[in-house]
């Protein structure tokens, strides 16, 4: 199944695509949806969906802002435009983002499910020529030893710009600002080490790929610390995702130190193997993914219990604010978005987004059988400002909506029904 993810401030263009679309007779599933730029990038980073569809025109960040960070940080995401507004500019940006698709409003269900079938098929057709070139470029091999020289202990510094330039010479420019390494083991290694590969080279230039023994490496760049680690996470999580849909085991993956310089690097891939090794392995590790902060400030696997904890427990006071994101929780640990959204998923076996939705619907159940208030009332008690996307989640969580809950409840204390919905 292919996640897709919806991006459109006007309610009733969302409550369209999400009831009349077939999802449930297609490849497709909708993972998520959200009314604006700024809401939606964090519970894209989360739910990490393999198609976008935005709007280009929404207040705080715009589709055309929204676009550009998904494919600063995720550029293996597909993404279809929608607009009411038919001008050139519009479509032009969108183009020179990498989106897929550029559909006017209103779309109809079949309009839509003929432009996902284009994106998929195009990021399928690209994977397969990605693979072809790789299979036969020796230019590719060469770039692969040219990137291993510079994790070796004994290259010496003067020989490392040296190596950059050759570098850039072949198409892989790594001059930045910051560095992180990823280390990451699998198997099988060819078919785990090709995926690596393919999202690397869907990074557009942002992460390149090497092979090693026990499966492959990634270096990361980025021009801030924030900014590389959150592309990190955000590959390290794309990276798991796509070696488990493949059937491949044995997946770990630790993000070394972020380092300031390419004579430097060489210190985070140690840092990362490091964390690997100390960690261990094996078929049902957990975690999967570590970092070195997650390591050395909070005591590994411990520390990551502690962080899951404290942002359980700031959910649990915050979750009736219907404003309440991802980066709000992740600040209150003080972490950054996307190693939050990692270190929480793994410790909880719920993403972010997934364990609010649970503790609001879970809310709305206690409300639905102790109080007769109406769910459109109960909807904005739990967080959610829209009632119809409050019953259909309800529906796909609980398996009937808040109306059938209620009439089937067996707890209320005083035995009776609740008002009419």
């Amino acid at each position: 199944m292919l996640k897709v993810f919806l991006v459109d401030d006007e309610i009733v263009i969302r409550e369209g695509i999400r009831t009349s679309f077939p999802w449930d007779e297609t490849e497709y599933v909708l993972v998520g949806e959200a009314p604006d730029g700024e809401m939606a990038l964090p519970m894209i980073r989360d739910m990490r969906p393999d198609i976008l569809i935005t709007d280009i025109r929404m207040p705080f960040m715009d589709g055309i802002a929204l676009c550009q960070a998904v494919r600063s940080q995720m550029p293996w995401i597909g993404i279809i435009i929608l607009s009411g507004y038919d001008e050139f500019d519009y479509a032009r940006k969108g183009i020179q983002l990498g989106v897929r698709e550029y559909m006017l409003k209103p779309v109809t269900s079949e309009e839509l499910k003929q432009a996902l079938d284009r994106v998929s098929e195009a990021m399928r057709n690209e994977r397969r020529e990605r693979n072809a070139r790789n299979v036969n470029s020796n230019e590719r091999f060469l770039r692969e030893r040219m990137l291993d020289s510079l994790y070796r202990e004994d290259i010496r510094e003067e020989d490392i710009q040296g190596v950059v330039g050759q570098l850039r010479g072949m198409g892989a420019n790594i001059a930045a600002a910051r560095y992180a390494v990823i280390d990451a083991a699998f198997t099988p290694l060819a078919e785990g080490f090709q995926i690596l590969s393919d999202l690397a080279e869907s990074s557009g230039g942002t992460v390149h790929a090497t092979a090693n023994r026990t499966g492959g490496r990634a270096l990361v760049l980025g021009d801030t610390e924030n900014d590389t680690e959150d592309r990190a996470y955000a590959f390290a999580s794309s990276l798991e995702l796509e070696l488990e849909r493949s059937g491949c085991t044995g997946i770990r993956i630790s993000i070394g130190e972020i380092v300031d310089g390419p004579e430097k690097i060489y210190q985070s891939l140690r840092s990362a193997r490091h964390i690997r090794h100390v960690l261990g392995g094996g078929e049902t590790a957990e975690p999967r993914i570590v970092g070195v902060r997650d390591f050395s400030e909070g005591g590994g696997e411990r520390g990551a219990a502690v962080i899951a904890a404290k942002a359980k427990m700031y959910l649990a006071e915050h979750y009736q604010n219907g404003s309440l994101m991802l980066q709000d929780a992740a600040a209150a640990v003080g972490m950054s978005n996307s190693r939050f959204s990692t270190v929480f998923a793994q410790e909880s076996g719920k993403t972010f987004t997934e364990y609010l939705t649970w503790l609001r619907i879970e809310k709305a159940k206690e409300l639905l059988l102790t109080t007769d208030r109406r769910s459109s009332q109960i909807a904005l008690e739990v967080g959610y400002n829209d009632s119809h996307y409050f019953s259909y989640l309800f529906k796909k969580n609980v398996g009937m909506t808040p109306g059938e809950f209620r009439a089937g409840g067996v707890n209320r204390p005083d035995g009776e029904m609740g008002a009419a919905e």
